[in-house]
């Protein structure tokens, strides 16, 4: 399993990393948990056994069941491995439950290290945005919890490329400690982020962090047949969005490459996100030991240029503005990016 440094900072992830929302009580997260204990210590077992550095998780998933389940799965290899987590989610009835107050970061910190059975948290996230609440302050309580040692590094997630940005600037002014890192969904159906989060993680030194690389299922093709009443996108009611004559060419496309590769359409799917700009790590999320065990293949899975090329223009979705008057009336200045493969 290759390690990338997590944007500009000296912590290093294996590239793909192990995502414990399935860890829980199927009635704590409907649709998405259902990993028991022993389950969870298992996955978690092969997860090290192939490599895996960086554990995800959050305070949200299952109302903590999965840090408790993560935790002690992990025992005493916990200082060898990148422990990640998430601050925003309602926790409780009160005002200060949920968040990104100074109040509720301070003491879903204390929680979350006490479900996760450890004295530090490697990298803690803000889950999403709250417009409720002042970024100055949320800032300084992150970089507070730094201070103190009882979080190593920060990032965020699921915020938009001005918000990062801006991040960024008030950090800087205030001498605060910056985002490492920006968890985001990407895929070969979902490559928005391309727009303009990956290209503001790349010039703030800020590394991605994928979720739903699989787009919820959909890109292993299970979908194309019956699909099953219990899985996340029937469930979640969202197998419309996504199901498209577009996206079936994709995932013809993935079969096609693979069988030339011995590989599935899955593990095709996560070996393109692994050669895009900016990537630090793809997390893998599970809900059994064969599952599990076939998207760890795609750790030494690597995609020729041709390939990459035919999936990025099957997948390509067209640029907004203000990118399109860019690359039209000031082309001269802003010529098309090239594709972007290392």
């Amino acid at each position: 399993m290759k390690k990338r440094f997590l944007g500009n900072s000296g912590l290093q992830v294996s590239t793909l990393a192990f995502g414990a929302m399935s860890f829980g009580d199927p009635d704590r997260f409907p649709g998405v948990s259902g990993v028991d204990a022993q389950l969870a210590q298992r996955m978690v077992d092969m997860a090290l056994d192939a490599g895996v550095t960086l554990f995800d998780t959050a305070d949200g998933y299952s109302r903590g069941q999965s840090e408790e389940r993560l935790g002690a799965a992990l025992g005493s290899r916990r200082r060898n491995v990148v422990v990640a987590t998430k601050v925003f989610a309602p926790m409780g009835p009160g005002d200060h439950d949920v968040g990104l107050s100074r109040r509720h970061i301070f003491e879903a910190c204390e929680a979350s290290l006490r479900r996760l059975g450890t004295d530090w948290i490697d990298l803690y996230q803000v889950h999403t945005w709250d417009s409720l609440v002042p970024m100055d302050e949320t800032l300084r309580a992150m970089d507070d919890l730094v201070r103190s040692g009882k979080v190593r590094y920060i990032g965020c997630s699921n915020w938009a490329g001005w918000q990062l940005a801006k991040s960024v600037g008030r950090a800087r002014l205030m001498g605060l400690h910056e985002f490492i890192s920006q968890q985001i969904q990407y895929s070969l159906v979902a490559r928005e982020v391309e727009h303009e989060l990956i290209p503001a993680g790349l010039d703030h030194g800020i590394g991605a962090l994928v979720w739903s690389p699989l787009g919820m299922g959909y890109l292993t093709g299970k979908y194309r047949q019956a699909a099953a009443e219990d899985s996340r996108l029937m469930k979640m009611g969202r197998l419309h969005l996504v199901d498209s004559e577009k996206n079936r060419a994709i995932v013809d496309a993935l079969d096609e490459i693979g069988q030339g590769l011995g590989a599935n359409a899955g593990q095709v799917a996560l070996a393109w996100l692994l050669r895009k700009p900016g990537v630090a790590s793809v997390i893998l999320g599970a809900k059994s030991e064969e599952q599990l065990a076939d998207n760890l293949k795609a750790a030494t899975l690597r995609l020729a240029d041709e390939q990459m090329a035919r999936l990025d223009e099957l997948s390509a979705v067209p640029e907004p503005y203000p990118m399109t008057h860019h690359h039209t009336s000031a082309k001269h200045r802003n010529p098309l990016p090239p594709q972007w493969i290392d």
